[in-house]
């Protein structure tokens, strides 16, 4: 017989419980099912952002930079396509031992890829740029999710050194730093678009969703520079800036009838396509941003502007002697006592002391005017970044000695392009145009300076310059007539001048008959015993000069046979400022 249960032992619910608590269960259900259906069939947003939130990406398009040719549409610098390695983070998924491998074959530290890749809060970024082909295919064969490869454009440079100073170079990011990639950054960068990618769990593009914005290529940038006329200056003046030991060099050739820059070289140069061990102080382009006392091509200015006051004219006999000349406590000095000189053999010789008296028999003001008119004291406005405007004190402050020394010379300072372009009006007979970097598809207006009568007679001057008794004979040139100035400057050291350092110049133009072509060569500093002009520059405008008149099919204008050098032995025409 079993034990009965005490009636206050049993528990008795109430019904009503049991309902309650169903309905709550088939509510509960009933919710869920509405909130499925809801997310999946009527509201699906929030789903897919939580899934695009994982695996779609907004990724940015990288515009093609410009391209630089030269006026024949030779190029001078290209954008090639790249691979870059990636990440994401947030969907990285390495082993300990991939992040080694990873970190060798990216040659960096692997505790500091790891904490990069450890940075979950970044949906982006770069592990390594512009990797060569074979590198980043090793890094792809690793397989790691969330590290991929991202197309990026290297700036490439196929003329290297030769139009390293003119062209400049760009960052690994693609944006110009020197030079005319600087200068003209808005127009060659284009505008980056972007669009919405899908990736898969190992980084990989699987679905190109929609293009949000597109990309901008940046223009063609034409030069006025002749790629094969670049090349000659530059190799003639690595030349000479090597046989002479000098510290630089710098070369402009100029087109008389334009005004139009067709080469432009700085020696030593810099090769922009190898940038690991960039010297700075080898990038900037000396021929427009570094200054120097141009010495004696500075005389013909000075015997203009007597010519078109009238108080000279080419035959007028200027008393040099005793090769001296004194003013104040100041002594200025020819290299050797010249005695009675014309206008025209003033400028044959270069006697500092027929420049001097030229210059003090004119007012401050008239000769401050013409150097003024011809560029000196103001930037040439090129277009290249960091042209400097050179230095030319106000007429009211040029004291008698200053304005005798600034008549051959010294006391004044500009680039070797303003030099270049000055000589434009004894080009131009007498009209001076603006200097440009980009090719021109019109004449520019051009500045009345002087007469034509004063700029060919000074032209004549210069003929007799590179004549046997003049003071550049090595600048002749078979088959043509050739008219240019020598300049032998010391160099300013301290307070004063330096007894031991030049800078040695030449600038001419050719077919005298008809200039076609100004180049301007200019040698820092020489140490191999030599350092006048005329034997350090001029055989270097030579060899550049030639070689562009035949390059530009210009006509002759003399017999072949009319280069005259001095006789052996004969003694050498020197100056010195």
């Amino acid at each position: 017989m079993s034990a009965a249960v005490h009636p206050q032992l049993v528990v008795r619910l109430p019904a009503w419980r049991s309902r309650v608590m169903l309905a709550l269960l088939l509510a509960w259900f009933a919710a869920l099912a509405g909130r499925a259906l809801y997310l999946q069939g009527l509201h699906n947003d929030f789903l897919q952002q939580k899934g695009e939130s994982r695996y779609s990406r907004v990724i940015e398009l990288h515009p093609t930079r410009g391209r630089i040719v030269d006026r024949n549409n030779e190029p001078l610098a290209i954008s090639t396509p790249v691979e870059s390695v990636a990440a994401s983070p947030a969907d990285v998924d390495a082993t300990p031992e991939q992040v080694k491998r990873l970190a060798r074959l990216l040659e960096t530290d692997a505790a500091e890829l790891r904490r990069k890749l450890a940075d979950s809060k970044r949906e982006f970024l770069y592990l390594k740029r512009q990797l060569p082909p074979e590198q980043a295919a090793r890094v792809v064969a690793l397989g790691i999710p969330g590290v991929f490869l991202q197309r990026e454009y290297r700036r490439y440079y196929p003329a290297g050194e030769v139009t390293a100073h003119l062209i400049g170079f760009t960052d690994v990011d693609g944006h110009g730093q020197e030079a005319l990639e600087l200068a003209f950054e808005r127009q060659l960068a284009g505008a980056a678009g972007s669009r919405r990618v899908i990736r898969d769990r190992l980084g990989q593009i699987v679905e190109d969703v929609e293009s949000i914005r597109t990309p901008q290529d940046g223009a063609t940038l034409r030069l006025s520079i002749d790629a094969k006329i670049q090349y000659l200056a530059y190799r003639e003046l690595k030349a000479a800036v090597a046989a002479h030991r000098a510290r630089a060099g710098g070369i402009v050739v100029l087109d008389a009838l334009s005004g139009e820059v067709l080469a432009m070289a700085n020696a030593p140069s810099f090769n922009p396509n190898n940038r690991g061990r960039l010297d700075p102080r080898r990038t900037r382009n000396r021929a427009v941003t570094d200054l120097f006392e141009p010495g004696s091509t500075l005389k013909p200015f000075t015997v203009a502007a007597a010519l078109e006051a009238g108080t000279v004219s080419p035959e007028s006999v200027i008393q040099t002697a005793p090769g001296q000349l004194t003013i104040g406590d100041r002594t200025i000095h020819d290299v050797y006592p010249l005695g009675a000189l014309t206008v025209a053999q003033v400028i044959q010789k270069s006697s500092n002391i027929g420049a001097a008296k030229m210059a003090l028999g004119l007012k401050p003001e008239t000769l401050w005017t013409l150097f003024h008119q011809v560029g000196f004291g103001v930037p040439p406005r090129s277009g290249f970044p960091g042209e400097v405007s050179g230095k030319l004190r106000t007429a009211a402050s040029w004291r008698p000695i200053e304005q005798a020394t600034m008549a051959y010379g010294h006391g004044i300072s500009m680039s070797l392009l303003q030099l270049a372009r000055a000589y434009l009006i004894f080009a131009g007979d007498g009209e001076l145009r603006s200097v440009t970097l980009v090719r021109r598809e019109a004449p520019a207006e051009a500045l009345r300076v002087i007469s034509p009568a004063t700029a060919q007679a000074v032209r004549h001057m210069l003929e007799l310059a590179v004549q046997p008794g003049g003071t550049a004979p090595r600048a002749q040139i078979a088959g043509y007539r050739i008219a240019g100035k020598t300049g032998t400057a010391r160099k300013l050291e301290g307070r004063g001048y330096a007894t031991d350092k030049y800078v040695s110049s030449f600038v001419g133009l050719a077919p005298a008959s008809s200039p076609r072509l100004i180049v301007a060569v200019m040698i820092d500093e020489p140490s191999a015993g030599r350092y006048y002009g005329g034997a350090v520059a001029a055989p270097a405008f030579s060899q550049v000069m030639a070689g562009a008149l035949r390059l530009l099919a210009v006509a002759p204008d003399a017999p072949v046979d009319n280069v005259v050098l001095p006789p052996p032995g004969a003694p050498e025409i020197k100056e010195e400022v």
